[in-house]
């Protein structure tokens, strides 16, 4: 199994200068950042539906290895009722997604932080996510942002549909940082702009530990998890990504991440 890291996007103006070298040509920031980190975060999809030939050519831009993960778009998830999503669901997942190929990550769906849990709903919405997508097996993860996801009924319910659950590392938002699926995601926003590295070496090196026992199947000791049992152990794969906080600083923050993980 895989440890990835990386950032929300690559387009930010505060990172000319600091992340990226100066001068360096925008039309180039992708293959940049692709080499410097293992995996983006695409918050872009959420907004706007985009062509096959994009997909095409973003994985043509980056080294074999690396993974992008795809917000899912808006439309699907901002509804009063899930279960009236799947027209939205079939657009997103048709829009050429596909052409990632090897490089296709997770899926985040992600929800307003006024949308509270209704059991049939939610589980209505879930059944609606495809399995797989010209070929490539999709692996879906939720990000529910209110208090009311916090009960072991929807730790069952995403282990019974095979979903990862985000584990936010956020003052906004609740963390959830149960095992539910064959691999684990995980949204760090606590980087600070007065360290370079967006987090101090003490904080790097508990996410670092954190982030190899998620690899190997372990649940880390010290997260408050919701479901009183944790599933055995198993190799996951783990998807970490440097979020919010000081966004500035999240580049540098990842790559110190990568270094103490074990690099590529």
């Amino acid at each position: 199994m895989s440890i990835k890291v990386g950032i929300g996007g690559w387009t930010f103006e505060p990172w000319r200068g600091v992340f990226y070298p100066e001068k360096h040509p925008q039309a180039r920031e992708l293959e940049y950042a692709g080499k410097a980190l293992t995996s983006i975060e695409v918050n872009g999809t959420f907004y706007s539906t985009m062509k096959p030939a994009t997909f095409q050519k973003w994985a043509a831009e980056t080294p074999d290895d690396f993974v992008f993960s795809l917000k899912a778009s808006r439309y699907a998830v901002n509804r009063k009722l899930l279960a009236t999503a799947g027209e939205s669901i079939e657009r997103f997942i048709g829009s050429g997604i596909g052409e990632l190929k090897s490089k296709l990550g997770p899926i985040l769906w992600q929800f307003a932080g006024t949308k509270k849990y209704e059991p049939d709903d939610f589980a209505a919405f879930l059944d609606l996510l495809p399995a797989e997508v010209d070929g490539l097996k999709l692996r879906h993860v939720v990000e529910p942002r209110h208090e009311s996801f916090r009960v072991p009924e929807f730790i069952e319910l995403a282990r019974q549909k095979k979903v990862a659950v985000v584990f936010a590392d956020s003052d906004d938002y609740p963390a959830i940082p149960d095992l539910t699926a064959d691999f684990v995601y995980a949204r760090l926003q606590r980087s600070v702009e007065d360290v370079t590295t967006g987090y101090d070496a003490k904080a790097l090196d508990r996410w670092a530990k954190v982030a190899k026992e998620w690899a190997a199947g372990e649940a880390p000791k010290g997260l408050d998890y919701v479901h009183p049992e944790q599933p055995k152990a198993r190799a996951r794969d783990a998807f970490i990504y440097l979020i919010s906080g000081a966004k500035v600083r999240n580049p540098a923050a990842a790559m110190a991440l990568i270094e103490r993980v074990g690099g590529r």
